[in-house]
């Protein structure tokens, strides 16, 4: 008798692992950034530089180490570093090489339990409805990192923003169980295969193209470059929302906080909304397509930001934002698998987000280089605009059809193809 599909738990445990491992550090640490500025006397280049500077020096993370290690061993001792670099943000004293090296400890962690291994183990449960599964799962991004203003913007505000760190350095812990004993990482660890199917698919035993092969695919680099401009332009909206805020009049501390707060909720509760119905979009209609079109809507809201002024509301740039955001991040392990198969995933991926997170900090630091010259946000953005542009007609550029159905299709050829 057949067992009942175990992908609904692989789904449920990567839901709260992800939230906690991405979504409430990643989306929440933007919020100390002033508190930095007012404790330790850094300027806002000084601050910001931290993330970029950790992505360089992580590079080597991606290629060398993803592959080659479990996924949920990947995501027990990423959520581990990630608790040692809040520990230590929060103890920090004032040397900013001993917040660059704390940058350098968090993005390890992230790379090691962020988006990669989740990616993997969902792309190995989930063939047919690939799509709606990790939609699902980047919901926990959204929704953890949703309620992160409602625990340390309360914590900072009755206690300090050394508390805060803390606390979110304490949660992380709260991973490890479902890590640990509930996720998988692939079917055939409990005798089942994707999507409950009574027999293996026929790229099962396929073997993962080499980092050559990918290296020699124009579609490779056409995804790379889109990715890392819209992830960019992602990354330096999320970093520099707060700062916009306070360049347009919100110079009242609760009021700012308080906008940031508003914006962020919505930008997170939108994002799920966003990954939801992307995901079935990705599973109904020709992915590129889909792709295209929520690269554009990044573009689109960059004008938006600007418009968020204390009289008003930043309710529409938010929903925009988060529903276009949400998308975006889903939609590359998608694309990743469909054009160059799924056992080559890891190695994809391996390379392409650590080359997104060189987008995702460079990019932020090159808007507070901008923003210091020339003294206020307009033309940093209308830079910003354009990366987003640049990425979107990457996509646009991408072959409709993946090479994910020729391996089915062929399996006998395709499993020629040797590293």
């Amino acid at each position: 008798m057949q067992r009942t599909f175990y992908g609904r738990w692989i789904i449920l445990a990567a839901f709260i692992t992800f939230g906690i491992a991405v979504g409430l550090p990643y989306y929440n640490m933007p919020f100390f950034y002033d508190y930095y500025g007012k404790a330790f006397h850094w300027p806002l280049h000084d601050i910001t530089l931290g993330f970029p500077l950790a992505a360089l020096f992580t590079l080597w993370v991606g290629p060398v180490v993803v592959p080659r290690f479990s996924p949920r061993k990947l995501i027990v001792a990423g959520t581990f570093f990630t608790f040692l670099a809040f520990v230590g943000f929060s103890l920090m004293t004032g040397s900013i090489w001993v917040y660059y090296g704390l940058w350098f400890l968090y993005t390890f962690g992230y790379i090691l339990s962020g988006p990669i291994p989740h990616q993997i183990i969902v792309s190995h449960w989930f063939r047919r409805r690939r799509g709606f599964a990790m939609g699902f799962v980047y919901v926990g991004v959204g929704l953890i990192g949703a309620a992160g203003p409602w625990l340390i913007r309360p914590i900072t505000e009755h206690f300090s923003f050394r508390t805060a760190l803390l606390a979110i350095a304490c949660v992380m812990f709260l991973a490890w169980p479902f890590a640990i004993f509930v996720l998988k990482d692939r079917p055939g660890e409990i005798g089942q295969f994707p999507d409950g199917a009574l027999e293996p698919v026929r790229d099962q035993h396929i073997e993962a193209h080499s980092y050559r092969y990918l290296f020699s695919q124009w579609p490779f680099w056409l995804l790379l470059i889109g990715s890392l401009c819209s992830i960019g332009s992602i990354g330096a909206i999320n970093q520099h929302m707060k700062l916009v805020f306070h360049d347009q009049g919100f110079v009242n501390q609760q009021q700012l906080n308080a906008a940031w707060g508003e914006a962020t909720r919505w930008i997170l509760w939108s994002s799920i909304a966003g990954r939801l119905l992307i995901g079935q979009f990705a599973d109904m209609f020709p992915m590129k397509h889909v792709m295209a079109v929520t690269y554009f809507v990044v573009a689109g809201s960059i004008p938006l930001l600007l418009s968020v002024h204390p009289s008003g509301s930043p309710l529409a740039f938010s929903i925009l934002f988060g529903f276009a955001m949400g998308a975006d991040y889903m939609l590359i392990p998608l694309m990743a698998a469909k054009q160059f198969g799924v056992n080559s995933l890891a190695r994809a991926m391996a390379i392409i987000l650590p080359v997104n997170t060189i987008g995702q900090t460079w990019i932020p630091q090159g808007v507070s280089w901008l923003r210091e010259y020339f003294g206020s946000y307009g033309w940093p953005m209308i830079v910003v605009l354009a990366i987003a542009l640049i990425g979107a007609v990457s996509i646009v550029l991408l072959p409709r059809d993946g090479t994910e159905e020729a391996l089915v299709s062929d399996a006998p050829a395709a499993a020629a193809v040797r590293q």
